[in-house]
């Protein structure tokens, strides 16, 4: 299924509904019940938006129903979970860059001791870039192929 607009996990809410086309034909033993391009319609059932230095967004997604001959019939899919990037490795960069940084001015402008203060400075540098750059919401853009398997009803 290709989604009709972004899904971002820092806007949705439990219940909102998604709007999405069929990718590839709907097939259940071996007659094709709605054709590529016919609308699906589903439902986010949990949204968790990303947290500043740790836990990435999470995003669950349904599909509850298909234009079949015309009109919507229900449809029941397994849910689909996106998650965001981690977080980890970013911080690091971030906090580890700004360690670096601020010992090397340090060192330059006051030898030994200029160095340790200026990791120490350089780290809460970075650490403060980390808090304020760090989400990593799940988000799928718009027009994204999303594969879903439909359970028996």
């Amino acid at each position: 299924m290709r989604v009709g607009s972004e899904i971002s996990s820092a806007t949705a809410k439990a219940g909102d509904r998604l709007d999405a086309t069929l990718a590839h034909p709907l097939v259940v033993d071996g007659k094709t019940l709605a054709r590529t391009g016919a609308p699906v319609r589903g439902k986010v059932t949990s949204a968790k938006s990303s947290g500043r230095l740790h836990a990435p967004g999470e995003l669950t997604l349904r599909f509850t129903s298909a234009q079949v001959k015309g009109r919507m019939v229900p449809i029941a899919t397994y849910a689909h979970s996106i998650t965001g990037k981690g977080h980890t490795k970013s911080n690091a960069r971030k906090i580890g860059g700004g360690a670096v940084a601020g010992a090397l001015i340090g060192a330059l402008a006051g030898g030994e001791k200029g160095a340790a203060i200026g990791a120490g400075f350089g780290a809460g540098t970075g650490t403060g870039v980390a808090v304020a750059t760090g989400k990593e919401e799940a988000v799928v853009p718009v027009e994204t192929a999303l594969t879903f398997t439909t359970t028996a009803r």
